[in-house]
C-alpha cells in the first residue's frame, strides 16, 4: 500500500480564462452602439484605452445590478481539496464541474487534517457561526483521530480491491476528508456569487459565514480573478461584495 499522505492545504491553479474587463465593456455597450462594438470586441480592446469612463461604466453595471455584461467570459480552475469542500462547490449550479471518478480510478491515499490555525470551536446560532480557537489539547484530539480513521478506511479499501471487489463498491468505507481534484468553469458573474458566499468579509452587504476550507479556495480563485478583471474586481469590493 501507498503510504497515506495528510495535508492541510488545497490547491487551487487557473488552467485557462478567457476573461477581461474589455469583455464586460463591449457586452454593456451593443445595447446602445450594436454592430460598432465588434471591431472592439474582435480586437479585445484593452479597458485601459480610457480608464476613467471604463471603470464607470462597470461600477455603474456593478452598482445597479446589470449582471448579463458579466458573463460574457470564461475562467477554468483546477482544484485538489478534500471531498466535503467538493459537495459545498456543487451546490453552486452556474458552473461546470468534471471531478475525477473512484468508479475508474483507484483513489490516492490523501487525507485533509485540520492545521493547527484552524478555529475549532463553533459558537452562535445557524446561519451567523463564529469559530473560535481550540485549545492545544482538541486540535491534537482532531489530528489524532483523523489519522486513525483515515489510515483505518483506506486499509480497509485496499482489502477489497485486493480482494477483487470492484472500484466503485470499495470506495464506499473511505472517508470525506480523501482529497478529490477537479475542473471547474464559470464565468465573472457566477464567480462573484460564489465569492459572496464562500469567504467572510467586512463591510459586505450580506455577511456570510462560509466553512473555513471552501474559503481557502475561494481566496485563491479570489486572487486570479483580482489579477485577470481589476476595474470588475474593484467595483464588485466598493459594492459591497454583492454578484450582479
Amino acid at each position: 500500500m501507498s503510504d497515506i499522505i495528510f495535508r492541510s492545504d488545497v490547491t487551487v491553479e487557473l488552467v485557462r480564462a478567457n476573461a477581461a474587463d474589455s469583455d464586460v465593456l463591449f457586452a454593456a455597450r451593443v445595447s446602445t452602439q450594436g454592430e460598432q462594438t465588434l471591431e472592439a470586441a474582435a480586437a479585445q480592446t484593452d479597458a485601459a484605452d480610457d480608464e476613467k469612463r471604463s471603470k464607470g461604466l462597470i461600477n455603474y453595471l456593478m452598482r445597479d445590478r446589470h449582471g448579463s455584461p458579466f458573463e460574457h467570459n470564461s475562467m477554468t480552475f483546477y482544484v485538489q481539496a478534500p471531498i466535503f469542500v467538493f459537495r459545498e462547490f456543487m451546490r453552486h449550479r452556474i458552473a461546470s464541474y468534471n471531478e475525477e471518478s473512484g468508479r475508474y480510478k483507484e483513489l490516492s491515499p490523501v487525507f485533509y487534517v485540520p492545521g493547527p490555525e484552524r478555529n475549532l470551536i463553533q459558537v452562535g446560532k445557524a446561519g451567523a457561526y463564529e469559530f473560535l480557537p481550540g485549545t492545544a489539547e482538541q486540535t491534537a484530539l482532531v489530528e489524532q483521530e483523523a489519522r486513525t480513521a483515515s489510515t483505518s478506511a483506506y486499509e480497509s479499501y485496499q482489502r477489497m480491491l485486493e480482494a477483487g471487489v470492484a472500484r466503485e463498491v470499495a470506495r464506499i468505507v473511505l472517508p470525506l476528508n480523501i482529497y478529490s481534484s477537479m475542473y471547474v468553469t464559470m464565468n465573472a458573474r457566477a464567480l462573484m456569487n460564489f465569492l459572496s458566499l464562500r469567504t467572510k468579509r467586512e463591510g459586505t452587504h450580506f455577511p456570510s459565514f462560509p466553512q473555513r476550507e471552501i474559503e481557502m479556495c475561494a481566496e485563491k480563485m479570489e486572487d486570479e480573478f483580482a489579477k485577470l478583471m481589476p476595474y470588475t474586481y474593484e467595483a464588485f469590493n466598493t459594492n459591497g461584495r454583492v454578484a450582479p
